[in-house]
């Protein structure tokens, strides 16, 4: 079956940008064409469920070594690492998980866009699923959606400063919270917790 579909992609696409691996199939593709792509997958291919869209940080990916204390010899991250050496050259990627049921078809599709600015057309139009899907992306990673009826935060603060699941965002994040008794509200203060790196140690005999 996904030979089939390989075989369709392969028609409409140019085959250099489709990777299987896994049992899955991966189309990579321009942010700027994502919409148009996004109706043909749907009209011709019959993907009619986006079952899930999420943003993925690139920053250091396929580097040997951890932000911090542990390191190679120590903790064995079980995939072979480029020191030094980044595997894309743009950090952002919106990833998009794509159905079609008539067929029983699974692909994943995969749009780069620019650090400088994340920005990617919205697909609220093709599936209505994106749409808090989209949101979680903009509110934890900083992808703006253009055309997106209602970007907004979904899951932090509406005052909310960053990107929480981005790669350079502090594990212990920049502020904390509590209650005032003498100003009767909650206050924003700096986090007062010291880092720390939670990797495993692996000792070894």
């Amino acid at each position: 079956m996904m030979q089939k579909l390989l075989a369709q992609l392969e028609e409409m696409f140019e085959a250099g940008d489709i990777v299987s691996a896994y049992g899955e199939l991966t189309l990579t593709v321009d942010s700027k064409d994502i919409v148009g792509i996004c109706l043909k997958l749907r009209d011709k291919l019959a993907f009619d469920t986006l079952i899930d869209l999420c943003a993925v940080d690139y920053l250091s990916y396929g580097q040997s070594e951890w932000a911090g204390d542990a390191s190679h010899s120590g903790y064995s991250r079980g995939r072979s690492a480029q020191a030094g050496k980044d595997k894309y050259q743009q950090r952002f990627a919106v990833v998009y998980h794509l159905l079609s049921v008539s067929n029983n078809y699974r692909i994943r599709v995969k749009a780069f866009v620019d650090e400088a600015e994340p920005i990617i057309k919205s697909v609220t139009h093709i599936w209505a699923s994106a749409d808090w899907y989209e949101r979680e992306a903009f509110d934890l990673m900083g992808i703006l959606f253009e055309n997106h009826t209602d970007l907004r935060r979904i899951l932090t603060d509406y005052g909310f400063v960053g990107h929480p699941l981005r790669k350079d965002f502090p594990m212990i994040g920049e502020v904390e919270m509590r209650y005032d008794e003498d100003l009767g509200r909650v206050v924003y203060e700096k986090v007062s917790i010291e880092p720390n790196i939670n990797v495993p140690k692996v000792i070894r005999k």
